[in-house]
């Protein structure tokens, strides 16, 4: 019996092909060093706008292209190839918290939001974070309380991307001040909404900007009360999505970082062999096109398992897998360009510093090691042994 070969179709191909095209086209990578100092990639969403990238997460009565989680990782890894900044603006559009509005937000709400979103009119931001909890999410302190026809949000969230290009917010918060994770719901707030306020910005090593927003008694219309109590479950699932799209960027930049090193190693010489030759080159190349190929079998199979959002298990073992993967890859294609890799005038440089964010967002490599280690010991089948657990 012959294994099957597994393969994109021929819409799949056409997708990523035209998403490399335009990248192609407009010199993503060469131009990705304009971003290093925080600035907002806007021309180069407006181009991805063009060919619908910006509304794969949105259903097609919104204008969107309503493409599955695995199409959506597909094109993040292709633009994470050429532009780290750009590919996390772009998972911002198509992320979690457009998937809680499509999936969970009242009707008019999706109406007037999703379609300005698909054109670029619209850029979201996700609010989860607090100073004290970033993965605890059930200890939470930020609390909206509901009172007749509005809600009133109160609390600070941190190390939020877009806080100054967003118009809308999701923000992950307590209703009402119930305890545990039966408290936390979401609310969408609008960042001209009176008492919304920007506290501090932090420049990251990738080149993006993060920001501290306050919630001072800001007050929202009650249908802005996304999810109440009991919303913990769904916020969950729709964030299982993210675990899928973080490691599709760590993904990409492997990718972008293997091509470098496989230009820059047939390009170079020394005593008159190109770099390519040495048998120790060729090992590291070989090391990293191996660990490239396992974290994308472990990265789709995750992606496809979204029915609509992934398998918490699975996405949770890619995130972890690539995330890690992708920093050895970045770090061995960086070594061996040598010196000129430590310079921005070389792409690497910006890969290897983008890449070291995947292990930190979307759930800490650490959180999600005690997430499966704790399902592996309570569902592992003493009989069956891994053919029990069903993941095959």
């Amino acid at each position: 019996m012959h294994a099957q070969r597994f393969k994109l179709t021929e819409e799949q191909r056409a997708l990523v092909g035209t998403v490399r095209d335009l990248t192609i086209h407009k010199n993503f990578r060469a131009n990705s060093i304009k971003y290093l100092d925080g600035t907002y990639p806007w021309d180069n969403l407006n181009d991805l706008a063009k060919i619908g990238a910006l509304g794969m997460s949105i259903p097609e009565e919104y204008g969107g292209t309503d493409l599955g989680v695995f199409e959506t990782a597909l094109v993040i890894e292709e633009v994470s190839k050429n532009c780290y900044p750009t590919a996390m603006a772009l998972m911002g559009m198509v992320g979690v918290q457009v998937r809680v509005i499509s999936n969970f937000a009242p009707e008019s709400m999706k109406k007037d939001i999703l379609p300005k979103v698909c054109s670029g009119e619209a850029h979201l931001a996700v609010c989860m974070t607090e100073p004290h909890a970033g993965t605890d999410v059930p200890n939470y302190k930020t609390n909206t309380t509901i009172k007749g026809n509005k809600a009133i949000v109160k609390g600070v969230k941190t190390l939020i991307s877009r806080a100054k290009e967003a118009e809308w917010f999701v923000v992950f918060t307590r209703i009402n001040g119930t305890p545990g994770r039966h408290g936390i719901g979401c609310v969408l707030v609008n960042r001209n909404y009176p008492g919304f306020e920007v506290t501090a910005q932090y420049h990251t090593m990738g080149g993006e900007n993060l920001a501290e927003i306050q919630f001072n008694d800001v007050e929202v219309p009650l249908e802005n009360v996304i999810l109440q109590e009991g919303g913990f479950k769904k916020l969950l699932s729709a964030f299982n999505t993210q675990r899928c799209l973080n490691p599709s960027v760590s993904l990409g930049l492997a990718e972008g970082a293997f091509e470098e090193a496989i230009k820059y190693v047939r390009e170079r010489t020394i005593r008159g062999s190109a770099v390519s030759e040495f048998q120790g080159i060729q090992w590291k190349l070989a090391e990293m096109y191996r660990d490239i190929e396992a974290g994308r079998a472990l990265l789709y199979r995750a992606c496809l398992s979204a029915n609509p959002f992934p398998d918490p298990h699975e996405a949770a073992i890619a995130k972890m897998f690539v995330n890690e993967m992708a920093i050895r890859v970045c770090s061995e294609a960086l070594q061996v360009h040598g010196g000129y890799g430590f310079t921005d005038d070389y792409p690497i440089s910006r890969m290897y510093r983008g890449v070291r964010y995947g292990t930190l967002g979307g759930g800490a490599t650490e959180a999600l090691k005690d997430l499966v280690g704790k399902k592996l010991v309570k569902d592992f089948d003493l009989a069956d042994g891994f053919l029990g657990m069903g993941t095959f």
